[in-house]
């Protein structure tokens, strides 16, 4: 796995990865990045593939702010990611975003998620009309702590504009 909105990944070739997915319109992909500013700084010298869904990783409060760059984006559908969950994300501005995946940590040393942190997420989702999907607690494995949040499976799909 690579973040492909690296700063070492040129336009010419991110543009060629684009490509790529608008001649497999077969396939849904998703691209998730960490690299958000450069994301909506080069957005617009990007064809948007209708069958590309952009997202970015929001793991605590100090990176909420990549929603709002993410919100600039022409994707078909934007989301975000917010595994592992490491803490509150406050009060969000769900507003242009199509889907909110959560779940916690796994593997040796994980670190615990809270069940507040999650519920206040999914709520903001349901409020916001957002798609949510739960994926797991987390733990020494992915499916050491389950998928239930609340004696509830969240498997919410987002709408997509492609065909």
């Amino acid at each position: 796995m690579s973040d492909l909105f690296h700063n070492d990944v040129s336009p010419e070739f991110i543009a060629q990865v684009f490509e790529v997915i608008r001649e497999t319109p077969q396939h849904t992909y998703q691209v998730l990045t960490k690299r958000a500013q450069r994301l909506s700084r080069i957005a617009g010298e990007l064809g948007w593939p209708l069958n590309l869904w952009m997202g970015v990783r929001v793991e605590t409060r100090r990176f909420a702010f990549r929603i709002d760059h993410l919100r600039k984006v022409p994707a078909a559908v934007r989301f975000v990611s917010a595994e592992p969950l490491l803490g509150p994300l406050g009060e969000l501005d769900l507003a242009g975003i199509d889907w909110v995946i959560a779940g916690g940590e796994s593997g040796a040393g994980a670190r615990p998620m809270e069940l507040d942190w999650v519920t206040e997420l999914r709520d903001a989702c349901t409020s916001a009309g957002v798609a949510f999907f739960f994926k797991q607690w987390g733990g020494r494995t992915p499916k050491a702590g389950g998928r239930e949040l609340e004696g509830e499976l969240w498997d919410e799909l987002p709408v997509s504009t492609a065909a």
